[in-house]
């Protein structure tokens, strides 16, 4: 059984103003993640990644659809099973200085979760699962204990919550666009650390819009558009095999090093390049294009 499976999730918005009607965030998308893997959640902005992943870890709730962890259907959970549930899945986000509170000190999230989940455990035994957990993602207590967010890096920062996250039983990480504020060779450091953790046995949902990332780290890879999936599979196939006019617009939109900005065909307009010419982008289906297997494990999206 998969760790997480995602089941024709949709999430419909009520749209404000006199006209109302609905925003359609997220059209019946599914896929799973099995323990030890990395699947990357890709797309540009607006295609419904986050929402997905608000959605896994119960900040919001689906419009239909489901989600089940381990055999159950997260959407029953009432207090005590939701805090059951964020012992094993937890959440990191794009911008760790908002994860912390400035006037306290930065290691007072570990004291939080002692309140919740260890509350008799000896002070000392604490103390070392702290430095344990801090160790094991690379960071040394002395130099990130006792002090406040302004006086760690962003690096510093997003390692201590997945320190914080391996301090509890944790299965699943939802990682939400994790080192977009980070600098490069932070960046590096990080993606490592994930990699890691996966050989380890944990499970990891990798959002993101950058596809460079998204090909480093992730195992299998799904491609979001206008909240539907239009391209998934093993991360080889998707990246060297693209099948959909969207993921290959996607791919030819990536920087590359030998060419300038000026040079002819060096950044592709990607909304343009997946309308079909003489034809708008007009209001979103409400049922998702239908997905065909084109080889082994690589689904693609009917074009809209």
């Amino acid at each position: 059984m998969s760790t997480l499976q995602i089941e024709q999730v949709s999430k419909l918005y009520r749209t404000s103003g006199l006209a109302g009607g609905v925003t359609r965030a997220l059209r019946e998308v599914s896929f799973d993640i099995d323990q030890g893997e990395v699947v990357t959640l890709i797309g540009e902005s607006g295609s419904g990644k986050t929402t997905l992943g608000k959605i896994v870890l119960r900040l919001i709730t689906a419009s239909s659809g489901k989600v089940v962890f381990q055999g159950a259907d997260i959407a029953g959970f009432g207090r005590a099973e939701l805090r059951e549930y964020y012992r094993y899945v937890q959440g990191i986000f794009q911008d760790p200085f908002s994860s912390y509170n400035p006037i306290y000190k930065a290691d007072r999230v570990f004291e939080m979760l002692r309140d919740v989940y260890f509350p008799r455990v000896p002070q000392r035994a604490w103390e070392a699962k702290i430095d344990s957990a801090l160790e094991a993602v690379t960071l040394n207590p002395g130099d990130v204990r006792n002090r406040y967010p302004h006086q760690l890096s962003g690096g510093q920062l997003q390692r201590l919550l997945i320190a914080r996250a391996l301090l509890l039983d944790v299965k699943l990480l939802i990682a939400d666009e994790v080192i977009s504020m980070l600098d490069a060779s932070t960046r590096v450091d990080i993606l490592n650390l994930l990699v890691s953790l996966k050989r380890a046995g944990l499970a990891i949902l990798f959002i993101t819009h950058d596809l460079s990332l998204g090909n480093y780290v992730s195992d299998r890879t799904v491609i979001l558009r206008r909240g539907a999936i239009a391209e998934m599979g093993p991360t080889p196939a998707v990246f060297g095999n693209p099948q959909h006019s969207y993921t290959k617009a996607l791919l030819d939109a990536v920087p590359q090093l030998h060419k300038k900005w000026h040079s002819p065909g060096a950044v592709r307009d990607v909304s343009a390049a997946t309308r079909r010419p003489g034809r708008s982008v007009g209001p979103v289906a409400l049922a998702p294009p239908a997905l065909t297997e084109c080889e082994p494990g690589h689904l693609v999206a009917v074009e809209e």
